[in-house]
């Protein structure tokens, strides 16, 4: 069956939009008007067509990046706000909606573990990362930031911009950071903070949290966790051991980032950043002579980097929330584990063909996987091949770049491998894994 896009839940729209206009029933007559309705409805068409030419990363099929559709209550939400559209820099441009931010962002704080805390939504994780590295270096000034070598790159890019020096650490053959490198350069002295990543972009690898943090015990840095992509996996019930104990030590760092844009169901741009200690707040400065006031309460614009932000992002989220709660066992959390469960059930079954090599199960919903053959040249160029020839039939997959040793060091020259990757982070992935494993299969014929 063709692919198809929810619209019924448009009806929704309208009662929500009578609700919305109730509240400004006291105000004098004034007609809103949209414009010409003909060219409006031109200007739309040809919208539609253009965005044609895009994957169609809301079907079960999209099998490839990081990308996940907005929950319809997210979409909905969003488009409601619009008809307001809130600035959630000040309260008297957003005051229905950030209150709406605090508490969600109070919601996701809380999944951590968290009552006490410093937070607010941004534009999306590197935002997100930027503020949290940027209040590391007003701490712990000139001191080095380390990552692994898995991390996503906006590490390295941010402490350029924020003039703090960048150092990676190696990675084990399982993606995650090598404890006795990190803690060789923690000997040599000078750093500052340890970014850990709890789901790398590439892999889906969890960093060993509960080492590190036994590690800013002996040696004093700043420990931030880049939980852009994973962070939701804390609700998870399926998680392997490893991962299970560094999601549930979460609550120990001092920093952490989470995308609701990736697994929390909500349209771009939204992240969120999240401090341990309220008292970083300090070093936030809000000087401005012309932004307007008329509250005492907190701005979430004394708070971030970011001035203007979209309300609109707030309301999707806390009304996602309210319909999905962050909470271990309820029907969010019950996405992930099936997530996870297509993950480990793709992963089995590549195992079994041996036309692939798999050694690598996924940690979250990542799985990489790369094609048997003599060199790792012609493996890359075969995977290539698969990838073209999968997307022609309607499967579309990624290609990541990656250590040879995290297969095993099948070939004995080059250090790298055009890998195939599927992220499975879809909840109907799980139901759909026959028909995804025919194509591959098919593909890879």
């Amino acid at each position: 069956m063709a692919g198809r896009l929810d619209s019924d839940s448009l009806l929704l729209l309208n009662d929500a939009l009578a609700r919305l206009e109730q509240g400004f029933a006291h105000l004098p007559d004034h007609a809103a008007r949209a414009g010409d309705a003909e060219a409006l409805r031109d200007a739309l068409l040809a919208a539609a067509e253009r965005l044609r030419d895009n994957y169609p990363y809301f079907h079960p099929h999209y099998a490839g990046q990081m990308l996940k559709p907005p929950h319809a209550v997210a979409r909905l939400a969003y488009a409601l706000a619009m008809w307001i559209n809130p600035n959630n820099h000040a309260l008297d441009g957003g005051r229905a909606s950030s209150a709406m931010e605090k508490e969600a962002v109070a919601d996701i704080a809380r999944m951590f573990g968290w009552e006490a805390h410093l937070g607010h939504l941004t534009s999306g994780g590197t935002m997100a990362n930027l503020e949290a590295l940027w209040i590391a270096g007003e701490l712990k000034p000139g001191a080095a930031v380390l990552a692994t070598s898995q991390a996503h790159y906006t590490h390295g890019r941010i402490s350029a911009v924020l003039k703090l020096p960048f150092e990676s650490v190696p990675a084990d053959n399982r993606g995650r950071m090598d404890l006795a490198a990190l803690e060789r350069r923690l000997q040599a002295g000078g750093v500052g903070t340890v970014v850990a990543t709890l789901g790398t972009t590439a892999t889906g690898s969890v960093d060993p949290l509960p080492d590190i943090l036994a590690l800013r015990d002996r040696y004093g840095f700043r420990l931030h966790a880049d939980c852009a992509y994973g962070g939701y996996y804390t609700l998870a019930d399926n998680l392997a051991s490893p991962a299970r104990a560094a999601f549930d030590r979460l609550c120990d760092v001092d920093s952490l980032v989470i995308d609701p844009h990736k697994h929390g169901l909500q349209p771009y741009g939204c992240g969120c950043v999240l401090f341990r200690d309220p008292s970083v707040g300090s070093h936030y400065r809000h000087d401005s002579p012309y932004t307007y006031f008329s509250s005492d309460e907190l701005h979430l614009g004394e708070i971030s980097l970011e001035c203007s932000r979209p309300g609109a992002a707030a309301v999707a989220l806390w009304t996602t929330q309210r319909l999905l709660p962050l909470v271990p066992g309820g029907e969010f959390a019950r996405m992930l584990h099936d997530c996870r469960a297509a993950a480990l059930m793709f992963h089995t079954e590549l195992a079994k063909d041996t036309r692939f090599i798999a050694p690598l199960a996924p940690e979250l919903d990542i799985v990489v996987f790369a094609v048997r053959a003599r060199t790792a040249a012609e493996s890359s160029q075969r995977a290539g091949e698969i990838f073209a020839k999968a997307e022609r039939a309607g499967l579309y997959l990624a290609l990541a770049e990656l250590p040879t040793a995290f297969f095993g060091d099948p070939w004995t020259s080059g250090d790298k491998v055009t890998a195939l990757r599927s992220v499975l982070m879809k909840p109907d992935h799980r139901g759909t894994l026959p028909a995804i494993l025919k194509l591959l299969s098919d593909s890879a014929a």
